[in-house]
């Protein structure tokens, strides 16, 4: 159960929890495949398939423990592998890359993101915790958030508490007044469970819970988070007046 008078802020996930990541990715992959086609010719025709150039990218992963928290250091260092082994110059992992980001922040927002988050922001502030590198700002929803943390940026990802430690130092909250929502049962609802924070988990598709605590509220949707805070909205919003 959530204990609304100690709400003060929230930290929101990004990927999977605003909006589906994987369409995202897909669509940069392949932009980014076309673009190697054109500039990379011998890198497109051995690495032919977005999937293969996914499956090189979990290479570099497995490979690179210290990029685990620096998604685009992982994707830009994957493509510089490609280009090295196919024989193209490996400077050209700098313009690809950046092909590939653009489309990235191409994201298709969930129906309900724009509404809520404005609701929200009206009476809290909000800050963006991802692990990821979509930018709020380019996505288009920049206007609702108080700031963003990202793991590439902080050095660390969920579920470290220091992440969620820093997200309660941008709010200028304290730990335990912060509510957090995201769709990762270990990364954002346990990581900030563990921190000290109120959770929401995002479970659009109906997983079953499989930890051994629960999170403070379970939704289908984020309008429901909207709905299951609006007694503490109505007092902050009386507290203007």
């Amino acid at each position: 159960m959530l204990d609304l008078q100690k709400i003060q802020g929230i930290s929101l996930d990004l990927d999977d929890t605003l909006w589906p990541v994987w369409p995202a990715i897909g669509r940069a992959e392949q932009v980014l495949l076309q673009w190697l086609q054109q500039h990379a010719p011998r890198t497109a025709a051995a690495y032919d398939s977005p999937q293969a150039l996914r499956e090189l990218r979990l290479a570099v992963e497995r490979e690179r423990p210290d990029l685990h928290h620096d998604l685009s250091g992982l994707r830009r260092e994957s493509i510089r592998l490609a280009l090295t082994r196919a024989g193209d110059d490996p400077a050209l992992a700098e313009p690809a890359f950046t092909v590939f980001f653009d489309e990235r922040q191409n994201v298709e927002l969930f129906d309900d993101v724009h509404e809520v988050l404005g609701q929200l922001a009206a009476h809290l502030p909000i800050v963006a915790l991802s692990n990821g590198n979509a930018n709020v700002h380019r996505t288009g929803i920049g206007q609702y958030f108080r700031g963003a943390i990202h793991a590439r940026e902080f050095g660390v990802g969920k579920p470290d508490r220091r992440i969620f430690e820093a997200a309660a130092d941008a709010l200028q909250v304290p730990v335990a007044a912060v509510l957090h929502i995201g769709d990762d049962p270990l990364l954002d609802v346990k990581g900030a469970h563990e921190a000290g924070m109120q959770t929401v988990w995002i479970n659009r598709t109906g997983k079953a819970w499989a930890l051994d605590f629960a999170p403070s509220l379970e939704v289908t949707a984020l309008a429901t988070v909207v709905k299951a805070l609006a007694p503490r909205l109505q007092t902050l919003r009386a507290s203007l007046f």
